[in-house]
């Protein structure tokens, strides 16, 4: 087979460095001129401009996102024997942190349509231990955050929003991050909004629970040479910083440019037989992280791809409660039916805001070809 003429990366983060390059590279000087490499302004000022930016009162700034989830759940104060319900589709990170900061796992199917927790399935899930919900808003799009709320609110329990994904995502108008008691945002490269390495930060509007973030996240103390409790090392650092404050002007517009790309897609896409478009739920805005379709031929249809120069991923392969890390758990498939189905079905398409409309036509073309041919 011939070369494509056009390849179609899954995501091209150095076309996006490219575009803002000046600015990246003046905010990287100015912090080694300054020796501000951890903490210190160019910290302190993302974490007020990220706050400001989705609405809420407190962001505390922290080394990743798994720590920021890890983080908040100390502050918590999660302890051994509390249970934590989350959804049986999510990267680790999600259920790892509940095990890590003390607590117990309940698993919970994701619904059908949207791969979001599934609130209908929740309130089975709660039990005398039951002490919190991690609603994640996978791929981009928000939980449906007005019923979890509203079990939440009936069973008192803490709401920690997962937003990894889903960063400037609304839900009837609210910003995610805004509506539990705490959120957890990942700054990973990949994110749509990404720093140069590892970076992450949990929001709330509690300032007693963010001032206990902030200790735990250094060293149990607010100030240097003081420790009030034992906490751990997770400090964003000032590159990281500087970088992230950056991007973040840009980054209302690199979401619509995705918006827009996924409502392409929606439109060369929708008539094609047995490919399943993302179900945007009423009300939500969907910050498209991934564009996730279904497939009856996953697996076939991502090695067509592959020859087309297309590149395409599969956000989870085997979903949480399936993974051997979970094996002593003993679930079976009718256990998360759509958790279970979703896992052969999926498949991430590229897309990134610097996509041209050649590379979106590829990536059509080859799935049109899939099933022409396939």
């Amino acid at each position: 087979m011939s070369k494509p003429e056009l390849s179609v990366p899954f995501v091209d983060l150095h076309a996006q460095y490219l575009s803002i390059k000046n600015e990246i590279d003046d905010a990287i000087a100015a912090v080694i001129r300054s020796s501000s490499f951890i903490r210190g302004p160019y910290v302190e000022r993302f974490e007020d401009q990220f706050a400001a930016a989705i609405g809420i009162r407190h962001c505390v700034s922290c080394a990743n996102g798994t720590d920021s989830l890890y983080i908040a759940m100390r502050a918590l104060g999660l302890k051994a024997g509390d249970e934590v319900i989350a959804p049986a589709r999510s990267w680790i990170s999600t259920t790892e942190t509940i095990s890590q900061a003390g607590g117990s796992v309940v698993f919970c199917d994701t619904d059908a349509d949207t791969y979001t927790i599934d609130p209908k399935q929740i309130e089975s899930k709660i039990t005398a231990r039951t002490v919190g919900i991690i609603p994640v808003h996978l791929y981009g799009q928000p939980a449906d955050m007005d019923a979890i709320m509203a079990i939440a609110d009936r069973h008192s329990l803490w709401v920690l929003e997962d937003c990894a994904q889903a960063h400037l995502a609304h839900y009837k108008g609210r910003t995610v991050g805004t509506i539990g008691n705490v959120a957890s945002f990942s700054f990973y490269p990949g994110k749509n909004l990404g720093a140069m390495g590892d970076a992450g930060a949990i929001v709330t509007n509690d300032t007693v629970l963010a001032e206990r973030m902030a200790m735990f996240a250094r060293h149990g103390g607010l100030t240097k040479g003081e420790h009030h409790i034992e906490g751990i090392n997770s400090r964003l650092d000032g590159l990281q910083a500087a970088i992230l404050s950056v991007k973040l002007p840009h980054l209302a517009d690199w979401t619509r440019r995705r918006q827009v790309i996924a409502d392409e897609y929606r439109r060369l896409l929708s008539n094609v037989n047995d490919v399943v478009l993302p179900t945007v739920a009423e009300g939500r805005r969907h910050v498209y992280h991934l564009f996730v379709i279904q497939h009856p031929q996953r697996d076939g249809l991502a090695r067509h791809l592959a020859t087309r120069g297309v590149q395409s991923g599969v956000h989870y392969p085997v979903s949480l409660p399936f993974l051997q890390a979970y094996q002593h758990l003993t679930h079976t498939a009718e256990d998360f039916p759509n958790a279970y189905a979703h896992q052969a079905r999926i498949l991430s398409l590229p897309l990134y805001p610097e996509m041209s409309a050649a590379q979106i036509e590829c990536v059509v073309k080859a799935i049109t070809s899939f099933q022409t041919n396939g």
